[in-house]
């Protein structure tokens, strides 16, 4: 009879694991909340349009492509994958804007338009963040974090000197650049990180690599291509999927969770693992004596941001508007410190958006554009209706001056999301979006581990675990736990066919 695991939660940490799990002998059971899988990948559809209502950046391909290929699958099999180009754009100060070139020697010309000589600084650069790249998630990323035994290796150690750790993000990229421009281009994916750069390694030049050498990504479709392919590949591999199901409670008995209670009754487990969100599950799910860490743990973990999101249908196509377009016109310094030194609605912030109709034109009805439009803001702030309408009139202001024509009253489909929505839809820790900032303390084995200390048979997956927030690393979370836990059945196994 083949032992039974409970997966809570059906976002990519949670459908990469119960895949894994079923591939591996498991008979698997995802439960999730929410009427459609995905979790923060989610899709709203209205009005004609499709809306990716999360990620929206596809970066690291390798990852996904790696996971598929353990089912014998491609990404190919359930969606075009298209590298795009100009990755992006970026705007400054008077509606300046500057396209980022896919292709390598353009990028090098684009830095070296912007400041004399640093296209060779580029190269240094970005040798060195390939290194890191290649260290990290080749080495370290897809350690279990369980202890700092496993990376006593001294080869793990040699690499991690070169990992600039103990170098701040802000630092590193000032060795290297001096523009401005430059600085907030290459600063601007740590805003979501969860602290100021000052405050990052110079690990995270990774990031960078991963940008500008690997390139930016899209699946035909939108995301919810993918979030429909990892969930055929679960359900392929043996696994059930139930929506609408929500986890209520866990049956223990003799240090081991037995049961899982659900609003539709309850089901047995012999493994559970619960890609829902660590802190919701331990503080709600689990009675205080079984759970890794206090209420007062929680309070004093730094989290990365929050959002104000804005799904706009517009019902005309919009001039100078690329796929993804950053808006740098106001201060980074001054919206940084609005997120993570004094925590409020920030004045004037810089704000993302999205334009996938630039490039599939499924994704919205014939001559209409479709808009994402991202605000970071810190979490654990109070939204209101009010606040949300400000904040969407205020950038489609800014948003209109920059294209040069009106939009506001081209809007025919609209719908909002922030702190609150966080919270009741994924019982998000504070509203959160991102999981923990990714500081020193928070990395590897200071994270939260994905083993229960007091329960022998519950695990956890995602973002506030390792290897941390975003979708690679949701895709080797999943993966981390599952084979984990595979490992630990076959020891089981071993020792009782040794002792028989």
């Amino acid at each position: 009879m083949k032992p039974k695991a409970i997966v809570v939660g059906a976002g990519f940490s949670g459908l990469s694991a119960a895949a894994v799990l079923a591939k591996g002998g498991f008979e698997v059971h995802i439960l999730e909340k929410n009427a459609q899988p995905g979790g923060r990948a989610r899709v709203l559809k209205r009005e004609g349009f499709t809306f990716d209502m999360g990620p929206s950046w596809y970066w690291m391909p390798e990852v996904m492509e790696q996971f598929f290929n353990r089912f014998g699958k491609s990404t190919s099999d359930f969606f075009e994958l298209r590298r795009l180009d100009p990755s992006y754009q970026v705007i400054g100060r008077e509606g300046c804007s500057m396209a980022v070139p896919a292709g390598y020697q353009a990028l090098r010309e684009f830095f070296e338009n912007i400041e004399t000589g640093s296209a060779s600084r580029l190269d240094e650069f970005l040798k060195q963040a390939r290194l890191k790249y290649e260290k990290g998630m080749g080495e370290f990323v897809y350690k279990p974090g369980l202890s700092l035994r496993e990376f006593a290796d001294m080869r793990l150690l040699r690499s991690a000197l070169k990992l600039d750790l103990f170098t701040s993000f802000s630092d590193h990229i000032r060795k290297y650049f001096r523009s401005e421009v430059l600085l907030q281009m290459l600063e601007f994916p740590v805003l979501f990180l969860g602290a100021t750069p000052d405050k990052i390694p110079a690990l995270y030049s990774m990031m960078n690599y991963a940008d500008l050498k690997l390139g930016t990504w899209y699946p035909m479709g939108g995301m919810g291509k993918l979030v429909d392919a990892v969930v055929q590949t679960a359900i392929d591999a043996g696994a059930s999927l139930h929506l609408n199901t929500n986890v209520c409670g866990v049956k223990i008995e003799g240090g081991r969770i037995v049961a899982v209670r659900t609003d539709k009754g309850e089901l047995e487990a012999d493994v559970v693992v619960s890609s829902a969100d660590y802190h919701f599950t331990e503080q709600h799910l689990l009675p205080e004596k079984f759970r890794n860490y206090s209420a007062q743990y929680w309070d004093k973990r730094m989290m990365a941001p929050s959002c104000l999101l804005y799904y706009v249908g517009v019902d005309k196509k919009l001039p100078r508007i690329s796929h993804h377009n950053l808006f740098f016109e106001e201060s980074f310094s001054r919206h940084a410190k609005a997120i993570y030194e004094k925590p409020e609605f920030p004045d004037r912030p810089l704000y993302y958006v999205c334009c996938p109709s630039q490039t599939d034109d499924t994704v919205a009805p014939e001559g209409m554009e479709n808009l994402f439009i991202l605000i970071p803001v810190a979490p654990g702030l109070k939204d209101t209706p009010e606040i949300r309408k400000k904040y969407f009139e205020d950038t489609i202001e800014r948003l209109e001056a920059y294209c040069g024509e009106s939009i506001r009253k081209h809007v025919v489909s609209y719908s909002d999301y922030a702190v609150s929505d966080f919270i009741s839809d994924y019982n998000a820790f504070k509203g959160n979006a991102y999981g923990l900032a990714n500081t020193l303390w928070q990395t590897a084995v200071f994270k939260p581990v994905i083993k229960n200390r007091k329960l022998a048979n519950m695990y956890y997956t995602g973002q506030l675990t390792v290897p941390g927030p975003g979708v690679p690393p949701s895709f080797i979370s999943g993966q981390i736990v599952a084979d984990y836990i595979i490992n630990q059945y076959r020891k089981l196994k071993n020792i009782h066919e040794t002792t028989v």
